[in-house]
């Protein structure tokens, strides 16, 4: 039974993926037949990320009353129903309105599922699980490039996913017993007061370190998405590089992401969580100095796997080491505002690198990452330091 929740785990993390690259890899065939500016898809991106993180903050409340299982079932439907109506929709105004579920389904499943596999799996799982994560958005792209490419438009693209998505709500609701099992089980030998009371934002922030580890997963999600968005434009337009050859090559940061989370899933059996994130770091570190010397478009490439594979074990490490840091009772209210901080990240950051390549230059782009890095590691080692001054007393 054990072994039976972990793969529908699995398979709830590659449909966590599905669809959050299909409005970049559709949008280019959306906006024309929608007849709106090619900047529009930020609305849409901006109306998910306020859905998410609001479910995010909302995700203690929603776990503790529901419990993990069936906040997975429902979440996973409330993305189906969303990607449905996204699959029928017509017009902009449409696709804001599908975007209000959209969101707020996909930040509650994520909070509870990361909260749960910190409690009841080891560090591996959850560099494993985050590894399908980047299956799941590697595949969103080729579904939708499927219907394209067959004549069948980007509704049906998104079609594909919902159903895909609808399964999986069927198999999650199916395997609700065994998730309260587990959740009995645990239960048994976690003897915490405060169990039953859903901390609020403001407890949240007063417990030691938990402002630290909020500023942490905010510089860390905007590092990546900052990348992520940017590495293809300070390709072409610094390094002089093809456009084309430039996208291939930023391919390679979420490669690089998803297969260093596969091999940290195997480090994590030599080294801790903190280890791990330290060494994530300076990689990251690492591949920022190569983008900064001034050599051949070969060395850039080398510098942007480089800091995809130290992405790779920062974020599932700092989740699964959450409860050993705050303690079972209090880590999902901790994820949920994690996550909240992490979204909040994405939304800001990449758009204000934008503002500084169009007024200064694209030239800083390696510069900007490294004072995010900056920040994340004197926020992270201020983490380490509170939190263990705090099971000393």
């Amino acid at each position: 039974m054990f072994q039976l929740l972990l793969t529908i785990i699995y398979l709830a993390f590659i449909s966590l993926g599905l669809p959050d690259s299909l409005l970049g890899s559709a949008w280019p065939v959306m906006y024309q037949e929608l007849n709106v500016s090619v900047s529009y898809a930020g609305g849409i991106s901006m109306i998910i990320a306020l859905g998410t993180i609001i479910s995010s903050l909302l995700s203690d409340r929603l776990t503790r009353k529901f419990g993990t299982g069936l906040v997975t079932a429902i979440s996973v439907l409330m993305t189906a129903a969303a990607l449905f109506g996204f699959s029928l929709s017509h017009s902009f105004l449409l696709l804001c309105i599908w975007a209000i579920p959209y969101g707020l389904g996909a930040g509650s499943v994520d909070a509870s599922l990361n909260n749960y596999v910190a409690l009841h799996y080891a560090s591996r799982h959850m560099s494993w699980l985050h590894c399908m994560w980047g299956i799941g958005a590697s595949l969103g792209p080729y579904i939708m490039g499927f219907a394209l490419t067959n004549g069948q438009g980007w509704n049906i693209g998104y079609r594909y996913i919902a159903i895909l998505q609808i399964v999986l709500t069927c198999v999650l609701l199916l395997s609700l017993p065994l998730w309260q099992k587990r959740t009995l089980k645990a239960s048994d030998t976690d003897h915490t007061s405060d169990t039953d009371k859903p901390l609020s934002l403001g407890a949240i922030l007063k417990i030691p370190g938990a402002k630290e580890v909020m500023i942490t997963f905010f510089c860390y999600c905007a590092l990546e998405q900052t990348a992520g968005l940017w590495i293809s434009s300070y390709l072409v337009l610094h390094k002089n590089l093809p456009t084309e050859t430039a996208a291939s090559f930023a391919g390679w940061f979420f490669i690089g992401i998803t297969i260093g989370r596969a091999l940290s899933g195997f480090l994590t059996m030599k080294l801790n969580d903190t280890q791990m994130v330290r060494l994530g770091q300076s990689i990251i570190l690492a591949g920022c100095l190569v983008l900064l010397l001034p050599l051949g478009s070969e060395i850039s490439f080398v510098g942007l796997v480089l800091i995809g594979l130290g992405c790779a074990p920062i974020y599932p490490c700092i989740i699964h080491s959450t409860p050993a840091h705050f303690g079972a009772d209090k880590s999902q209210a901790i994820i949920g505002v994690q996550m909240a901080f992490a979204y909040i990240g994405t939304c800001l950051m990449p758009p204000l690198f934008g503002l500084i390549a169009n007024h200064i230059s694209i030239t800083l782009f390696p510069i900007y990452l490294l004072l995010i890095l900056i920040l994340m590691f004197i926020m992270h080692e201020a983490l380490l330091k509170k939190c263990t001054n705090r099971r000393i007393l």
